[in-house]
């Protein structure tokens, strides 16, 4: 089982992996098939099913999904230019991305919700039709948007594309345990094993300048919401905090005043600077998910920031682990909320946090698997209740108080020596089963939960 570092971390926009990158990227895969076909196509059309029409709109689904269909794609993404093109659309109802003709798009009438007929691959499927002149469908894709931007087509599914191990790598772990076996008969960590995977794909060079673009990213985008203010977009009239929360944190430094227990405002700060950035359509990094994108970069900058001994040098170290981890969740349960709720985004982002530190504090594998282990079986049952679809209640405050949980489960697991009652294996299939088991409303449709209990206005 292999998935590259650089799958798990996707540099994107906001606010959702799954429900704005995947039909983002989705809408893009289809032009391809389209300028491969021999056909002459006229026009575009577009229906989203399941939890991608219930919470499309909260999610800007509608827009990535017609964004991509002009040419827009989630790594090179431009805001400017994507308002510029949206505009010209609603005015003229035509789009022609590259390489294809002038297609006719009327955003109203050609951008279906529909509610009553969920297909049956995923809970996030679409499927994206092209049009001849006479406007009947000539060609058509189903695409299932299966968690952290990862798209497949309704065949590559049933192909079983979603858990295509692909080529031979040097250590092919599919199980935590596997991973700790390798890990003992090699004499190597869990972060040179998956090193020596990623190489085996491709070079150290490439390896070591992305792992750096990646947490770059991660760290502008921490920065950028510890100096923003205002209202996030939507409806719900959420102001964001991390700005006044990060002054009066500043304010304070020096005073030899503040309780211990204020490390924690720190950690939360830094993840809901990410996520106010993510509700806000900012550039972000998937850990694994949009949703669940500030634990991760929250648990570094703790790290890096006030940890003593800290060293930049080994945030390469802490994503090769987390990627390992959430790998190894991604191919045995799933990292997307919409199929087993937020236990699968947030408890898994706790999960490769508290992995990532504890092995760059000295973890031997067995603590590191421990430290895994302890995060994501607190975030079991975890449910997918957005308010009003928005990824922001309980989205943003809930990255905090997973980046504290992951620091508090590293810390509890370098404490002992690796030995521990629950394996991981055994809580990533209890996090399987219970998404399984869990009521659809609680899994990103915003029919249940808290999306229903408070005033989406």
């Amino acid at each position: 089982m292999f998935l590259s570092v650089f799958e798990m971390f996707k540099v994107g926009i906001g606010p959702s992996s799954s429900h704005t990158m995947g039909p983002m990227v989705a809408a893009a895969r289809f032009l391809d098939m389209m300028r491969a076909s021999p056909f002459e196509f006229h026009g575009l059309r577009a229906s989203l099913h399941g939890s991608l029409a219930f919470t499309g709109v909260g999610h800007a689904t509608d827009r990535a999904t017609i964004l991509g269909l002009g040419g827009f794609v989630p790594d090179t993404y431009d805001d400017e230019k994507a308002e510029a093109f949206l505009a010209e659309l609603t005015k003229t109802h035509k789009m022609q991305p590259e390489g294809l003709p002038v297609l006719h798009f009327d955003p109203k009438a050609d951008m279906l919700f529909d509610y009553d007929h969920a297909l049956e691959g995923h809970a996030n499927g679409m499927i994206l039709m092209a049009t001849d002149a006479q406007g009947d469908v000539i060609l058509r894709q189903v695409f299932y948007s299966i968690g952290g931007g990862f798209v497949v087509t309704e065949e590559e599914l049933a192909q079983g594309k979603d858990t295509d191990e692909g080529d031979p790598v040097p250590f092919p772990f599919k199980s935590a345990n596997e991973m700790l076996a390798m890990a003992k008969s090699s004499g190597k960590s869990i972060a040179q094993m998956k090193r020596a995977n990623e190489v085996a794909r491709g070079c150290p060079e490439s390896l070591s300048k992305g792992t750096a673009r990646i947490w770059q990213v991660m760290n502008d985008c921490i920065n950028r919401g510890l100096e923003r203010e205002g209202i996030l977009p939507g409806g719900l009239f959420v102001r964001r905090r991390a700005k006044g929360i990060h002054d009066s944190l500043l304010a304070e430094r020096g005073m030899n005043q503040s309780p211990p227990h204020t490390i924690n405002d720190w950690m939360s700060v830094y993840a809901m600077a990410v996520n106010e950035e993510n509700a806000a359509g900012g550039q972000v990094v998937t850990a694994p998910t949009n949703g669940a994108a500030g634990t991760l970069p929250a648990v570094i900058r703790y790290y890096l920031d006030h940890v003593p001994g800290a060293s930049e040098s080994h945030v390469e170290d802490f994503l090769l682990t987390a990627a390992a981890i959430a790998g190894l969740v991604k191919f045995n349960a799933s990292i997307s909320g919409a199929e087993a709720g937020c236990q699968a985004e947030v408890g898994s982002a706790a999960a490769m946090s508290a992995a990532g530190l504890c092995a760059v504090m000295g973890g031997t594998p067995e603590q590191v698997e421990n430290a895994a282990e302890i995060a994501l079986e607190h975030h079991l049952g975890m449910t997918c209740d957005p308010v009003k679809g928005l990824v922001q209640v309980p989205c943003i405050e809930r990255n905090g108080l997973a980046a504290i949980k992951a620091v508090s489960a590293a810390s509890l697991a370098l404490r002992g020596d690796g030995q521990h009652f629950v394996p991981l294996d055994a809580c990533i299939e209890t996090m399987r089963q219970t998404g399984a088991d869990m009521h659809e409303k609680y899994k990103e449709t915003s029919l249940g939960g808290l999306a229903v209990n408070v005033p989406n206005c």
